[in-house]
């Protein structure tokens, strides 16, 4: 790394820990930054060589706010954010709703002289992505703000990417983007020399022309965009990659290559609404889409539906969805017919648990191809790889690095995945890599893709239980996934 990125780096982390003392959590500090570097930012384009109408009204820019000290700092920044949440457009996106969290006037003025001294848009936008994707992961593990919820591991996105092979000149949707982790990742993979050499339009597609992206929730929407900005993608006065709303309302019309996403976790989508005695009611909420193969209060399920409505009709798809997916009945079992029939579902992939921020998720990624329309059922083999059964992680002390993925990107086979071997035997019945007939799958109890085979050792033998601590995780995770059960059970027998 250039000296002058860790130097940057150092300063913006240096400022954390007497934020940290004043009672400012790792997501507002990202907030503010947010905010103070988009107008530094703007500043610069509003200078030669860009010379940009930046739309930042007059009285109000970076250049009215950098000497300022004190109480007169604040109350411009206050201004300023208020003025700028006013304006339409992107500025208003980004601003709406902002006030400043930084209550210490000293340590507000030493942020804007930090951000006031580089120039942030001829900055590599390695040296800035890291310092947000930084932010963002340390955010992801601060358990109070609860924004882990929102962050994919990047060990995972990566292994994603990479099995799918992205091309140049392809669009990528991510219709529940959090803070951009799919995106960034597939722009890594595609301007990585080893995998293409890309020539200007190439890059100019990249750049404004590959990424759709959704998020419902406001301040992860502003994460997002600041992030794919710092990355290079889009443009800040031109077109937005990412839209602010429910995704799962309606069809948004475009079609994509590919998607790459993790929808957030969390059975049910419903509004709160109030009755004729003035009581709060929760009412599930039912999408009722015409493109959709079935209605379901299931949000995952109603993200697979979406995804494959926004699929070209050669698109492909890796989504993480819990294990619910894989075998609930009813309106999942008819997805899991229809997916099966009429697209490619090729490829599952068990992940084990300590991997996400937010305790007791079973998850899996399903890989499938879009095929079009035909009476033939058009998956022939489901690929599955158990890479939980005796797999323990945890977030602090043993976390999945891409490393313990390879050997499932090797049996994947991204190059020519019709040239796959199975590890599994009759010889070897612990081999995780293992082929089953669609036709098979297709006679099963509600169709169920809920399949595993290895001998769970710590059943066996006692000798192979695993470490205490990991033990007791698990316990807590077990006692957490009843407790949410539970609660959803109350909450139904209230309605």
């Amino acid at each position: 790394m250039p000296e002058q990125a860790s130097t940057i780096i150092s300063k913006v982390w240096g400022m954390c820990n007497p934020l940290r003392d004043d009672g400012v959590s790792y997501g507002d500090y990202l907030e503010q930054l947010t905010y103070l570097i988009f107008l530094k930012m703007s500043d610069e384009y509003s200078k030669p060589p860009y010379k940009k109408e930046t739309g930042i009204p007059v009285g109000y820019t970076w250049q009215d706010m950098n000497s300022l000290k004190g109480a007169e700092l604040e109350e411009q920044y206050k201004k300023t954010l208020e003025k700028l949440g006013e304006q339409s457009g992107l500025l208003g996106m980004i601003f709406k709703g902002a006030i400043n969290k930084i209550s210490n006037a000293a340590i507000l003025y030493r942020i804007v002289q930090m951000i006031d001294k580089e120039k942030w848009v001829s900055m590599s936008s390695d040296v800035k992505g890291e310092i947000y994707e930084g932010l963002l992961q340390k955010n992801a593990e601060d358990v109070k703000s609860g924004a882990g919820q929102y962050f994919t591991p990047r060990p995972l996105i990566k292994t994603m990417v990479k099995c799918m092979r992205l091309e140049p000149g392809k669009t990528i949707a991510d219709p529940c983007c959090g803070s951009g982790g799919f995106f960034l990742a597939a722009q890594n993979f595609i301007t990585d020399p080893v995998n293409y050499t890309l020539d200007r339009p190439q890059k100019e597609f990249l750049k404004n022309e590959t990424f759709y992206g959704n998020e419902l929730v406001g301040t992860t929407f502003k994460m997002a965009l600041m992030n794919l900005y710092l990355h290079n993608i889009g443009d800040i006065y031109g077109k937005v990659p990412i839209t602010r709303g429910d995704a799962l309302l309606t069809d948004p019309g475009y079609r994509v290559d590919y998607v790459l996403t993790n929808p957030p976790f969390g059975k049910k989508s419903s509004i709160t609404m109030t009755n004729e005695e003035g009581e709060e009611e929760e009412e599930d909420l039912v999408y009722n889409r015409q493109d959709f193969w079935t209605t379901s209060s299931n949000k995952q399920l109603n993200f697979i539906q979406h995804i494959n409505t926004i699929l070209a009709a050669t698109g492909r798809a890796a989504v993480v969805v819990p294990d619910n997916v894989l075998f609930e009945g009813g309106p999942g079992e008819i997805i899991r017919e229809k997916l099966l029939k009429t697209t490619d579902l090729h490829t599952i992939l068990r992940l084990p648990t300590g991997i996400f921020y937010k305790p007791g998720v079973k998850a899996n990624v399903i890989f499938f191809d879009k095929k079009p329309a035909s009476p033939e059922t058009q998956t022939k083999d489901i690929w599955i790889y158990d890479f939980r059964t005796n797999v323990h992680f945890t977030l602090k002390q043993h976390p999945m690095t891409e490393a313990d993925l390879e050997d499932f990107v090797t049996c994947y086979h991204p190059e020519n995945r019709h040239e796959r071997k199975e590890t599994w035997s009759e010889d070897n019945p612990d081999g995780r890599w293992r082929k089953f007939s669609a036709e098979d799958i297709l006679k099963r109890e509600k169709k169920s893709l809920d399949i595993f085979w290895v001998k769970d050792k710590s059943l066996a033998d006692l000798d192979s239980l695993p470490d205490p601590d990991v033990l007791a995780e698990d316990i807590i995770e077990n006692l957490q996934n009843a407790l949410g059960s539970f609660e959803e059970l109350m909450q139904q027998l209230k309605n």
